[in-house]
């Protein structure tokens, strides 16, 4: 039976989540199809159909699909794994795959596994819990596998040197659940947060938006990174909340992790603690972000942080 991932896509190109969502699919299966729904997704059937592994890339293009609400979304994917040739459909345990899969999982009446970590075999996997405190190995004996996949536990698959073939499909219609009103996009040309290769998050240390304002864009600028923040900084209202980094935020893992003024709770170092290379900056010795910490910087962040800056080129 085929293995079939969900694209996560903005109707422009194909996010990196979904290339971390085919490797995990790779360790089931070797027939991986790609369920592509939006509008106007052309450059994202065309980017997809080249990704390696991938056997057939399924286009759904219809207006319904504009801002794919998941209503709309989760009676597509239902209509097309109800033909049997499925065991298992995955998708990024992002906010798209966290807002979507839930509702094909009640649909379908089977169970849903989230946020898997690591695939032990076609019917076991393990994924995190306590936030990350422990790990539980979850095992089902449905026929569909609905599974979302934490996109930092796998490697992006190569995006290239495949040649699937397209298949056209009809939208299954406006489920008439839900409607869009607007959205509001944070623009910045900055690296995105789940994307950036260096991330420089900033927590209640900080003490004020302006601080935050003031320090953190510059020293991201200068390192080329994307920017994150606590919950304590979100809720504070210095920054959006898609700046959160955390367990109720997004997970990163980043080649460079900085947290400033960041104290370690487990909801964030649920988010983060996967990075390769994290770096502290905290005046309290005892803050628990020490104790993931490669390298650790006791002292005032006003100070410490112009002396970092200084001594970037």
């Amino acid at each position: 039976m085929s293995i079939l991932v969900i694209a996560e896509h903005d109707n422009q190109s194909l996010k990196t989540t979904t290339l971390n969502a085919i490797t995990a699919a790779k360790e089931l299966g070797d027939d991986i199809h790609i369920l592509i729904i939006g509008s106007n997704c052309q450059t994202v059937t065309d980017a997809a159909v080249k990704v390696n592994s991938v056997t057939k890339v399924i286009l759904a293009d219809d207006t319904v699909y504009e801002h794919q609400l998941a209503e709309n979304v989760a009676t597509l994917i239902v209509k097309v794994v109800s033909n049997g040739d499925y065991s298992h459909v995955l998708s990024p345990a992002s906010t798209f795959g966290k807002n979507t899969m839930p509702r094909v999982s009640a649909l379908l009446d089977k169970q849903m596994i989230s946020d898997i970590v690591k695939i032990e075999s076609a019917d076991t996997f393990v994924r995190p819990i306590y936030a990350g405190n422990a790990m539980a190995t979850v095992q089902t004996t449905d026929d569909i596998k609905i599974l979302t996949i934490r996109p930092t536990a796998f490697e992006v698959t190569v995006a290239e040197g495949g040649s699937a073939g397209v298949e056209n499909i009809s939208s299954a219609g406006d489920a008439k659940l839900s409607a869009f009103i607007s959205q509001e996009l944070t623009k910045s040309d900055r690296p995105e947060l789940g994307d950036a290769r260096i991330v420089v998050s900033g927590g209640r240390g900080l003490g004020s938006k302006e601080n935050f304002e003031n320090l953190i864009p510059a020293l991201a600028d200068k390192l080329g990174a994307g920017i994150g923040a606590s919950r304590a900084a979100v809720d504070a209202g210095w920054v959006p909340n898609d700046y959160q980094v955390g367990q109720t935020g997004k997970q990163v893992a980043p080649e460079i992790y900085i947290a400033i003024g960041i104290s370690g709770a487990i909801q964030h170092l649920a988010g983060m603690k996967d990075s390769k290379i994290i770096v502290a900056i905290n005046k309290d010795a005892d803050a628990q972000i020490f104790g993931v910490a490669d390298y650790g910087i006791v002292g005032d962040l006003n100070e410490v942080l112009p002396e970092l800056m200084s001594s970037l080129k």
